[in-house]
């Protein structure tokens, strides 16, 4: 199962994001980028990759672990940014080094080394194909203003991703409420 811990924003943070970024993909070159389907929208603490079945029972303990000893976030959606020419996303403001400390810890409690320091986002598109002008930055630019509602992160969960024809799927395997 290719698997991944993440915090998902509720679904009025989901719907909000959604409404104030319609407009970018009637945008120039916006038909060049793989868009990321609303379903699917989350905040990625841990990238774990292919793991077998028989060891989501130690990853689970493991994290119900990790989940008792952070407390609840608050949290919303705002302003947007980019990965090189590669991926639009949308940022993350609130308490955003209790999420650091969150996925720091999720990511040592798994063993998961990752080349790239945590930064608190939701991958709105990545660009598609070879196409070296995304067009991105002005999109970044153009929902730089946006601020959601504050929310509460009262959970992690155990994510399986399912890719094949489509936007890739998402389905929660496992949850963890973090401490109140």
């Amino acid at each position: 199962m290719r698997l991944f811990v993440a915090v998902n924003p509720p679904a009025r943070a989901i719907q909000e994001l959604a409404d104030a970024t319609s407009f970018l993909r009637e945008l120039p070159a916006a038909d060049r980028l793989r868009w990321s389907g609303t379903a699917g929208w989350h905040l990625t603490l841990a990238f774990l990759g292919d793991v077998p079945a028989d060891e989501v029972p130690p990853l689970s303990e493991k994290l119900a672990t990790v989940a008792a000893g952070h407390p609840e976030l608050r949290l919303r959606l705002a302003g947007g940014g980019t990965f090189g020419d590669r991926v639009l996303w949308c940022g993350v403001k609130g308490e955003t080094s209790a999420l650091r400390r969150l996925a720091d810890a999720v990511r040592d409690a798994l063993d998961v080394t990752d080349d790239h320091p945590f930064h608190p986002h939701l991958t709105l598109a990545r660009a598609g194909g070879r196409s070296r002008e995304s067009g991105m930055r002005g999109m970044a630019d153009a929902i730089k203003d946006f601020r959601g509602t504050e929310w509460e992160a009262g959970s992690i969960h155990l994510m399986r991703s399912e890719t094949g024809f489509g936007p890739a799927r998402y389905t929660a395997i496992g949850s963890w409420r973090l401490r109140p």
